[in-house]
């Protein structure tokens, strides 16, 4: 019996893409089902789901009341994904930045990983398209800073391009996460390292947005600064 694949997206606002991007997702295999988490989009993009949702029982929605983080999206995803049993549970992001194509790829190679994680920068190569010179140095230098700080030996700590065997998030203590921006990403992988299941990057390229606006700000970058040192810490103490 093949494994039972959920791919978990987080909305806010993306009308413009979420239509696309569900087709390009499934026609990718056919164990591929989608759960759509949207915080409240007041462009009516949790409707435009519900709508596909209810044609197509490959398609599934949360809706949350408003607009409650990157992390607690996931969260709630994941906490879904495990009391219906599903084997294996991407993030992917709504923009199209994450190229659906490489779906095939995660399968194959968590076949020998418990947690497939998709690279910008594996081996010192830089595989970001559109982005500022600004906000390129901040990400590539933010993950320098995140190696050093943690020992994770990743080259893209906060990509969020990933695939999770279910036993990773069932052996997490998700009611632990405390991150909510991009720093989640960064503990996730901490935590899923820290209790010894096997983290393997295969290469990706990311390709800024064309439709919507990135949700990234001063408060999700200073949580990113201080998070990395508290994952230290607690991992000291024997918190994780």
């Amino acid at each position: 019996m093949p494994d039972r694949a959920l791919v978990i997206i987080p909305t806010y606002n993306e009308r413009n893409n979420i239509a696309r991007l569900i087709p390009a997702v499934l026609a990718q295999d056919a164990s591929l089902e989608i759960l759509v988490v949207d915080d409240g989009s007041p462009d009516g993009t949790g409707a435009i789901v519900s709508a596909i949702a209810n044609s197509n029982p490959r398609v599934h929605v949360l809706h949350r009341a408003g607009k409650l983080g990157l992390g607690t999206a996931y969260i709630a995803g994941f906490k879904w994904a495990l009391e219906r049993k599903y084997d294996l549970i991407f993030e992917m992001d709504a923009d199209f930045s994450h190229n659906p194509d490489r779906l095939p790829e995660f399968l194959d190679a968590i076949r020998e990983a418990d947690v497939v994680l998709g690279s910008r920068y594996q081996d010192g190569h830089v595989n970001v398209v559109n982005w500022p010179m600004s906000r390129l140095i901040l990400s590539y230098g933010g993950n320098i800073y995140a190696r050093a700080i943690t020992g994770l030996p990743l080259f893209d700590a906060t990509g969020g391009y990933k695939c999770f065997r279910r036993n990773v998030l069932e052996t997490i203590d998700l009611n632990a996460v405390q991150s909510n921006g991009y720093a989640f990403q960064i503990e996730m992988s901490f935590r899923a390292w820290k209790l010894g299941f096997r983290i393997v990057e295969i290469p990706i390229v990311f390709v800024d947005r064309t439709e919507g606006k990135s949700n990234m700000s001063k408060k999700i970058f200073r949580e990113g600064v201080w998070m990395v040192w508290r994952l230290r810490w607690w991992s000291l103490i024997g918190r994780i």
